[in-house]
C-alpha cells in the first residue's frame, strides 16, 4: 500500500489552489498565463543553472531525495526507545551472543546496523567515532541536496525578468499598435510570474523541506547512536530510558510506559 506525507501533498494542493483562485478572482482567464516563450526561458534557464552549479551525480541524488519527501516520516521515537531498552536488557542478560541474535530481528535498519556493528566492535570510542562520522556525512549530503534547489530558486526570478525583457523587446517592435502594445506588456510580465512562482512555490519550499526532514532523521539517528553506546557500556536500562527521553518533544514524565511508572511507584 502506497503511503504519502499528508502535509506535503496538502501543502502543494493548497498552494496551487490559492494561486488559481487568485487568478480567477481578477477575472482573467487562466489560459492567458500559458505563455510558451516565458515557460521555455524560465524552466530551461533554471534547469540549466542547476546543471551548471551542481555536478551530475549530486543532481541525481537531489532529485531522488524529492521522491523520498513524499514518503511519511518514520516517527515512532517512543517505540524506538522501548526497542533499545529491550536490547539493553537482552545484552545484560545474555551478552553479545544474545544481542547479536536479537539485532537481526530489529526492524529499523539504522538501529539494526548499529547493533550489528556494536556486536563486532565492542569499543566505545571507536564506535562513537564511526557513528559521528556517518552522521556528519549524512548531514553534509542532505545540505548539498537542499542547496541544489536553493541555488535554482535564487536564480529563477532573475531568469523570469530576462524573459520579461525579451517580451518587452518584442513589444517595442510593434509599438505602432496601442492594442498590441498593451497586450504584449501583459504577456511579457508572465515570465516574471513564472520565475517567482517557480522559486517561491517549488524550489525554495523543497529546499526547506529537505532540511526539515534531514533534521528529523538526524535526531532519530542521534537517539539510536546514544542508545547503542549505552548498550555497549552496559548502562542500566532505567538510565538509558532517562537519557533517550531527552530526545522526545513530549513531556518525559508523560512518555513513561506503564511498566516504568509501576516500578517507580513501587520504589
Amino acid at each position: 500500500m502506497l503511503r504519502f506525507d499528508v502535509c506535503l501533498v496538502a501543502g502543494i494542493a493548497i498552494a496551487v489552489a490559492a494561486a488559481l483562485a487568485g487568478v480567477r478572482s481578477t477575472g482573467i482567464n487562466p489560459s492567458y498565463f500559458l505563455q510558451p516563450t516565458g515557460a521555455f526561458i524560465v524552466l530551461g534557464g533554471s534547469f540549466g543553472v542547476m546543471l551548471i552549479t551542481t555536478p551530475g551525480r549530486s543532481l541525481i541524488h537531489s532529485f531522488r531525495r524529492i521522491l523520498k519527501l513524499f514518503a511519511p516520516a518514520s516517527g515512532g521515537s517512543e517505540a524506538l526507545i522501548e526497542e533499545i531498552i529491550h536490547c539493553a536488557r537482552v545484552s545484560r542478560r545474555d551478552g553479545a551472543t544474545g544481542l547479536e541474535a536479537l539485532a537481526v530481528k530489529v526492524r529499523n535498519p539504522v538501529l539494526r546496523d548499529a547493533l550489528m556493528l556494536a556486536c563486532d566492535v565492542n569499543d566505545h570510542d571507536q564506535l562513537q567515532s564511526t557513528f559521528e562520522t556517518a552522521l556528519r556525512l549524512r548531514e553534509r549530503q542532505g545540505d548539498a541536496d537542499a542547496r541544489t534547489f536553493e541555488v535554482a530558486g535564487g536564480f529563477a526570478p532573475t531568469i523570469g525578468i530576462m524573459g520579461t525583457v525579451v517580451g518587452l523587446i518584442e513589444v517595442m517592435r510593434q509599438f505602432s499598435s496601442t492594442t498590441l502594445v498593451g497586450y504584449g506588456i501583459g504577456t511579457a510580465f508572465v515570465s516574471t510570474i513564472y520565475g517567482l512562482a517557480l522559486a517561491n512555490l517549488l524550489m525554495l519550499p523543497i529546499a526547506h523541506r529537505i532540511r526539515a526532514r534531514l533534521s528529523e532523521s538526524l535526531e532519530t539517528q542521534e537517539l539510536i547512536v546514544e542508545g547503542v553506546l549505552c548498550v555497549v557500556d552496559g548502562v542500566h536500562p532505567a538510565l538509558i530510558r532517562a537519557r533517550l527521553q531527552s530526545f522526545l518533544r513530549t513531556n518525559p514524565a508523560a512518555s513513561r510506559t506503564p511498566e516504568s511508572k509501576a516500578k517507580g511507584a513501587t520504589a
